[in-house]
């Protein structure tokens, strides 16, 4: 039974209602008096919001904070001004994808109170908002109001660029540019233009104006790709902790090419009255903490434990956090279950007081602004060896382990010879270390790497990644490699072993790259995304991280006079370092376009070369490069056991997508070339495709080089074909089950299998089929390794692959090598079959030194057609020799022993010739040297007096490099030569070239 209130209660309502109108009346005066900016902002537009704040004035003397709307979008809230209190806010909500911002302050106290009133107001990204109308239907009077402003405060901007500029924050943010004043949308479209501009980063500061008592100024700040989360809390935090107020703050997200940028303008004042100027140290400090900020991630451990209770800075703490990843990646990779990465974490965070000491002296030795840094450097340094071998809680065993890492971080500060830590604009942090860094750690932690020690090591640390850079030569090239993680164990497993991984892959690279100019390098990034995301989330991703990683690393390599162009890095090396990085996984043409147009633009010295694959260059996938190499290799290696390809039947098992590089254009190979092939299985990341018939060649041929294994037509399968998709996948109560198609007598059959059943079919089909030739054109490294090499033999003994030509990098690792060959494979390992991709790409670069970008294109299909031609003949030179060394010395030797025996002493010649013309570098220029020089080049440039006039454009470095190459190729495949260096070389290049 519903209650009626009494009529004293009602006339009580009725009263307090009325009181309440009333006091929203005066509310209402006090804001149009007090508050301007509520008047100002886009607030102004909702009439009801401004009713319900000022009607909600009065519980501000009883509440903490107010909420005007908390909505899935949208939050706006009132709350008393407290030191600190915009920071609180911020803080409560760093889990929200913030759009746009607007905070102000009143100009006088709330009535009833002695506090100025803070607004806070914030849209929140929505995947569906709705974009703004396009640019042309801008309103002309603000466009109008817009540019005059823009024109006035930004004279040297021409006007298209402005009107670029006012398009791009149209369509985010219709609003905001319709209400704001046009000062104050004229000041952000510079801001952006300036961001834009200047590598992701800008921030300037206008001057002090008095408000009342308060001396403030403006700042403007601006960012490229920031975090989606917590990004404005930091920059509140490095204010707060500067003792800068925010008196008034607008922040913005606006997207352009697929970039997000973050534009901010804040009104600060310093809580004690301490002057805010350009060329001041405080304003100095805050740049370095606002840049830092962009290293740093809110969820680290290092941010909750060591910059929020304010035991260090961001800056401090990034440093931190690259010392962590660091000492664990170069750890973990010999001994993981003792350098798990949460006890590398704990190390570091239980004992600040060592990772502080660490920290001042990595900034005692790379400060650029520091008097007498070399006396200072040995006194911090010889302070903190001691603190380090002193290093005793009274736990032997914990402090044992943690002082092995301090030791690691030491070692780390000691050998870096370069790093971008006091560069402001960046967005990752590079390290250049003195590859003897690793014989100071000792065989404890690097018993499980290759001998052979690189030349350089570069180490790069981000909010979302780590990686290596490895070198195994002055010159060298190599693909740029990104790994996406997304758990916290999937991060750890791939970080256990990225620097191992990294540096096999490296030298597997320098074995590969004998036939070149360059040694071999590897760039390996693992990105820790954190959670499922979409195919265009994860390229956003990778783009954030590559371009943040590519300026890190132009920071250290650009260079002048051998030293590092920008006077904020101090650089022990001093000599240019020519470095190709190459494409490699999860790294798409729109980066490799960027990459290449941003070392033109910072002035690295080769250009647009430090990139391959370009429009303007050899792309690997429309061209088959890589696959030209191992389909050679394949081609001798069944010539071997009596099988012309070209002609008799044989049967071939692939790892790697049909639409991938290598695996789709060995597929084309054979298709086009074998007539009497029998594929029978494809495995790749999105299905295992098997017929013990072969595939139907026809419905093969429809999705080679277009789409992946999933979409072959299964009614094209035989009797007893399969195939089992992963990513086609359904819930069954708990169970997941992935689909499977089987090819019946009565038709093909669909079933759904449990994830058991399903990686019992699909990780083991690759040893179970039988086939004469299993080319792994696809996957991760070490797939086969010593624990399951056996599985590649059947129940018999008898291998279910006679020959093995590894397309992919590092497929089988060299233990499972030499057991399958010693149970009779013929293995033909990476650093020979695939070889000629890296061959391609390293003249893809002479062709950008030689040529304009017009004159390659113009005579990109000689071009193209010449480098074919050395392709082939560079594999059949060694794949040639590796049978006839076998033969010559009765099979005594593995076939992968003989390839890096050769890859060996190649390189071992060039070394050896590099330094003797880098001693002589007037040598290319004269008989015969000048002919091994073209001999090395494509035949439309040896045979064009004017293309040939070029060499002389070449850096001598490189002119030197390929001396070297085509000489020791020559001596090696050739034979022929005498070891008397001095007294022969001359004669045999005459006798060889002349």
């Amino acid at each position: 039974m519903s209650q009626v209130p009494s009529p004293q209660l009602d006339r009580g309502v009725q009263r307090s209602i009325g009181a309440l109108a009333e006091a929203a009346k005066e509310g209402y005066r006090w804001l149009r008096d007090f508050v301007p900016d509520a008047f100002s902002s886009t607030l102004r537009e909702d009439a009801g919001l401004l009713a319900s704040l000022v009607a909600s004035l009065p519980r501000l003397s009883t509440d903490r904070e107010v909420r005007l709307t908390d909505r899935e979008h949208e939050l706006t809230l009132l709350r008393l001004d407290v030191p600190g209190s915009v920071l609180k806010t911020l803080a409560e909500i760093e889990d929200r994808d913030i759009a746009s911002t607007e905070i102000f302050h009143s100009d006088a106290a709330v009535p009833g109170t002695d506090r100025l009133l803070e607004v806070h107001h914030y849209e929140l990204e929505r995947p569906d908002r709705p974009a703004a109308p396009a640019a042309a239907e801008l309103p002309r009077a603000v466009r109008k109001q817009v540019l005059d402003a823009a024109a006035a405060q930004h004279p040297e901007r021409a006007p298209h660029q402005l009107e670029e500029a006012l398009r791009i924050l149209w369509v985010d943010n219709e609003r905001w540019v319709r209400l704001a004043p046009p000062r104050d949308v004229a000041q952000l479209l510079g801001l952006f233009l300036d961001c834009r501009d200047r590598a992701g980063f800008a921030l300037d500061l206008s001057e002090m104006e008095r408000v009342g008592e308060r001396v403030e100024s403006q700042l403007l700040f601006a960012a490229a790709s920031p975090p989606a989360r917590g990004f404005l809390m930091q920059i509140t935090e490095a204010l707060d902790a500067l003792n800068l107020g925010t008196r008034r703050l607008l922040a913005l997200s606006v997207t352009d090419g697929g970039v997000r940028y973050f534009l901010a303008s804040f009104h600060v004042a310093h809580r004690e009255g301490a002057p805010l100027t350009r060329d001041g140290e405080l304003f100095k400090r805050l740049r370095r903490q606002l840049c830092a900020a962009q290293i740093l991630a809110v969820e680290s451990p290092t941010y909750r434990d060591f910059v929020l209770p304010r035991i260090m800075t961001a800056e401090d703490a990034a440093l931190v956090n690259a010392f962590i990843g660091f000492a664990h990646t170069n750890c973990a990779h010999n001994q993981s279950e003792r350098y798990t990465f949460e006890d590398v974490v704990r190390a570091f965070h239980f004992h600040p007081e060592m990772s502080l000491a660490l920290v001042r002296l990595f900034k005692t030795r790379f400060d650029p602004d520091l008097p007498d840094r070399e006396k200072a450097w040995a006194a911090e340094l010889a302070k903190v060896e001691h603190e380090v071998a002193s290093y005793n809680t009274g736990h032997r065993i914990l402090d044992e382990f943690r002082r092995s890492l301090f030791q690691v971080a030491l070692v780390f500060v000691k050998r870096t010879l370069k790093t971008n830590f006091f560069v402001e604009e960046k967005q990752a942090l590079a390290f250049r270390l003195d590859p003897a860094y690793l014989a100071d750690l000792g065989p404890t932690f690097t018993a499980d790497l290759p001998p052979e020690r690189p030349f350089r090591v570069t180490f790069f640390y981000g909010r979302q990644g780590l990686g290596y850079h490895i070198g195994f030569a002055d010159i060298a090239r190599g693909g740029w490699r990104t790994i996406l993680t997304r758990s916290r164990d999937d991060y750890v497993t791939v970080a256990n072993r990225v620097f191992r991984e990294n540096y096999v892959l490296a030298h597997t690279q320098h074995l590969k790259n004998k036939d070149i100019y360059e040694g071999g390098s590897k760039l390996v990034v693992v990105v820790n995304a954190r959670g499922k995301g979409s195919r265009e989330e994860d390229t956003r991703l990778f783009h954030k991280v590559q371009r943040a990683f590519a300026n890190a690393f132009l920071d250290v390599f650009v260079t002048e006079g051998g030293k590092a162009r920008d006077p904020r890095v101090v650089d022990y090396y001093g000599e240019d370092e020519p470095i190709e990085l190459g494409p490699d996984e999860n790294m798409h043409d729109e980066m490799i376009e960027e990459i290449a147009a941003l070392s033109v633009r910072r002035g690295y010295l080769l250009g647009a070369g430090i990139m391959s694959s370009k429009k303007v260059g050899i792309n690997h996938k429309e061209f088959g490069v890589t696959s030209t190499g191992v389909i050679a290799f394949a081609a001798t290696a069944m010539k071997e056991r009596g099988v012309d390809i070209r002609q008799d039947a044989f049967s071939v098992k692939l790892t790697g997508g049909p639409n991938g590089d290598v695996a789709g254009n060995a597929l084309r190979l054979l298709l086009e070339r074998c007539p009497k092939a029998e594929i029978r299985l494809i495995v790749d990341g999105t299905a295992a495709l098997v017929d013990p018939r072969g595939l139907d060649r026809e419905a093969l041929g429809r999705v080679v080089l277009k789409a992946d294994a999933d979409a072959f037509d299964t009614t094209r399968l035989s009797p007893g074909g399969s195939i089992v998709y992963r990513n086609v996948r359904k819930a069954d109560g708990l169970r997941e089950l992935h689909r499977r198609v089987e090819m019946t007598a009565g038709g093909p059959k669909e079933t759904w299998v449990t994830v058991d059943e399903f990686h019992q079919e699909y990780d083991h089909l690759l040893f179970r089929v039988k086939a004469d030739l299993f080319i792994p054109a696809g996957g991760r490294p070490e797939t086969i390794d010593k624990d399951n090499w056996r599985e590649l033999l059947g129940p018999d003994g008898v291998p279910t692959a006679a020959v093995i030509v590894e397309g992919a990098n590092s497929f089988v690792t060299p233990e499972a090598r030499l057991r399958l060959q010693e149970a009779g494979v013929v293995v033909l390992r990476d650093a020979s079959a695939n070889k000629c991709g890296v061959i391609s790409s390293s003249y893809e670069i002479i062709g950008n030194l030689l040529f304009s970008e017009r004159e390659f294109l113009a005579h990109k299909a000689d071009y193209v057609r010449d480098v074919l031609e050395i392709l082939e003949k560079r594999a059949g030179d060694e794949a040639g020799l590796i049978f006839r060394r076998h033969r010559e010395e009765g099979g005594k030797r593995p076939y992968t022993a003989i390839s890096e025996a050769l890859s060996v002493e190649i390189n071992r010649h060039k070394a050896q010739l590099f330094r003797f013309f880098e001693a002589n570098p007037e040598h290319w220029s004269r008989h015969p040297w000048r002919e091994a020089l073209l001999a090395h080049l494509p035949r439309m440039v040896r045979e064009s007096p004017a293309w040939r006039l070029r060499v002389k454009r070449l850096p001598s470095k490189y002119r030197s490099a390929i001396l070297a190459a085509e000489i020791a190729t020559e001596m090696v495949y050739r034979g022929g030569f005498e070891p008397d260096f001095a007294t022969t070389l001359h004669d045999y290049v005459g006798k060889s070239f002349g």
